[in-house]
């Protein structure tokens, strides 16, 4: 990687600053930011890192390789606001980099330059590299064993790099299970050379050590977390932590595959996705797609062009079969796309065509965002009407900004450098989203605010515990809070809460109307504030209800069962 040219430098430092734009200026934002970061936050706390927990429930959605690297980014920073984002930051320009060498080496610098810049004003790269899912950070650890397994099929045979790809798909896949799908690169190797494609080393007998070595890394590198946490179960020997083991193991993989119960989508969902999300990239599909026919119709079938390009069909057949879809799933194959399409991207990039079509949706962008905005702001549309009432928000100064610098893009353009308006159109979406609306948007999104104030009200000394809570609630409480359970069933929550409530004075609870009407006067709960399109209430002794005074909780479920 020292041949890299000094333009992808420039390039690199300019992705830093697009994708790390307003890092330390907001708190984790649901959905899974707060869950993922509380989960982070806790083990620091607790000193218990093999078993992740939300509040005093194990928590086993994930496994927890993405809080360890958020762990890492705290003890090396000492903030939480900086390092939630940082595995994503990192995992953004990690992919940029393997993304500009691996077709560097395919097919030179100036094709390698455009489809890392092409990749980095991907909508869909630039946002999730921005944000603290572990799809984002998953994104490079994939790349990585793409790259390693790449290197050894395609300018190989390499057996360092083909077990650094095996190593990274299994870091990948402790990370999040789906990253053994890096792994088909290699059948697919197999089929591409039974069936001529052109470009292909010509293969060495490779000794069965080295794919011994290969499968070793692997399973060696899914074993760091695997066996300490099987022992750890065994030795432990609890329900609790089986129940643990076998959800994490099956019931977050196999199961959710096959049978989903939410983010339920149409087979076709991801044609969408791609459509949209992975604009403006998608726009050049226009042109490679009859390039692509026309060069396997003709028997030219370069491998370093339908190799990746079969392996990103491939990702996006496997998750359609499932019923349970989110856009998240098929990023991996992004990278792998711009990869087959680097060689004709400087060719597209000369043609009018493409540029006006550039130009167009930058157009689209800036022409949206300022017309909207302006209506927001002068009007009483719908949609402005239902901001203000669901999150106590009117943000379109901000939106406003961001379309008057799209316009400024596109006037200074001009059409025939549509990748230029389009390029200086989203960079001020982003750098404004980032250092503008973060600190407007924090309080509301992230529930900073209602904490603080439910902390202001009840004092310093006044103790706080959370009902039917969300993680960025105990993630934003500025003071050790009690809870109930999180996955435990709201009667049974609400019982406990109601126990804690009269043990001892000066203590209140933290809920929303729902979670009070069992058993507490609403009318005497003080409403804290909304936060993420909720309304949250402080409830102390004096709220409660006579009945539920006068009845121990043992006694009070039997003839009050709060709905669930």
């Amino acid at each position: 990687m020292a041949a890299i040219d000094r333009r992808f430098w420039w390039l690199l430092a300019f992705a830093l600053l697009l994708i790390g734009a307003g890092i330390g200026l907001r708190d984790p934002w649901p959905t899974d930011e707060p869950r993922f970061a509380l989960v982070a936050k806790q083990m620091v706390e607790s000193g218990e890192y093999l078993f992740p927990h939300r509040g005093n429930e194990l928590y086993s959605d994930k496994p927890p390789m993405f809080m360890w690297m958020q762990v890492a980014g705290y003890q090396l920073t000492g903030s939480w606001r900086l390092a939630f984002l940082l595995p994503s930051l990192l995992s953004g320009l990690l992919t940029l980099l393997l993304v500009h060498d691996l077709t560097r080496r395919l097919n030179g610098r100036r094709a390698a330059w455009w489809a890392a810049a092409a990749l980095l004003f991907t909508i869909h790269f630039t946002f999730q590299t921005r944000a603290a899912q572990i799809d984002g950070t998953l994104l490079g650890i994939f790349t990585l064993a793409c790259y390693g397994l790449l290197r050894h099929i395609l300018l190989g045979p390499d057996r360092r790099w083909l077990w650094i790809g095996c190593f990274a798909a299994g870091i990948g896949t402790i990370t999040k299970g789906v990253a053994f799908l890096a792994l088909l690169l290699l059948p697919l190797a197999w089929l591409a050379r039974r069936l001529g494609w052109l470009g292909l080393p010509t293969p060495t007998p490779r000794p069965l050590s080295t794919t011994l070595v290969a499968a070793l890394c692997f399973v060696g590198a899914v074993g760091l977390w695997l066996v300490p946490m099987l022992l750890a179960v065994i030795r432990i020997d609890q329900g609790p932590y089986w129940d643990y083991a076998y959800d994490i193991l099956f019931g977050q993989t196999a199961s959710r595959y096959l049978t989903p119960t939410h983010h339920l989508h149409p087979p076709w969902y991801y044609l969408g996705v791609i459509a949209t999300l992975w604009l403006p990239v998608a726009f050049a599909l226009i042109w490679a797609v009859p390039h692509w026919w026309h060069m396997w119709r003709r028997g030219r079938r370069p491998a370093r062009v339908f190799l990746p390009l079969a392996f990103v069909v491939l990702i996006v057949f496997f998750f359609s079969l499932s019923g349970g879809k989110r856009d998240v799933y098929i990023m991996p194959a992004l990278p792998m796309l711009v990869i087959a399409l680097a060689p004709i991207l400087p060719a597209l990039l000369k043609r009018a065509s493409v540029q006006r079509l550039l130009y167009a949706f930058a157009c689209l962008l800036a022409v949206g965002l300022t017309a909207g905005s302006a209506w927001a702001l002068l009007g009483e549309p719908a949609f402005a009407v239902r901001m203000r009432d669901l999150r106590e928000l009117e943000p379109w100064h901000i939106s406003l900004a961001m379309g008057l610098v799209g316009v400024a893009s596109v006037a200074l353009a001009r059409p025939r450098r549509g990748a230029l308006a389009l390029a200086g159109t989203l960079t001020g979406v982003w750098l404004i989203y980032g250092f503008w609306a973060y600190p407007v948007l924090n309080d509301s999104r992230s529930a900073r605010g209602v904490m603080t104030e439910a902390g202001e009200i009840i004092g310093p000394d006044g103790e706080l515990a959370l009902l039917g809570w969300q993680p960025q609630n105990k993630l934003m409480a500025d003071r050790k809070v009690t809870v109930f359970g999180f996955l435990r069933p709201r009667a049974e929550q609400e019982i406990a809460a109601v126990a804690w409530l009269r043990e001892a004075p000066g203590r209140h609870v933290f809920a929303q109307r729902h979670s009070l009407d069992a058993c507490f006067d609403i009318d005497k709960a003080r409403p804290v504030g909304k936060a993420n399109r909720r309304s949250w209430y402080l409830a102390g002794p004096d709220a409660l209800r006579q009945a539920c005074k006068a009845h121990p909780p043992e006694a009070w479920v039997d003839y009050k069962v709060p709905r669930d």
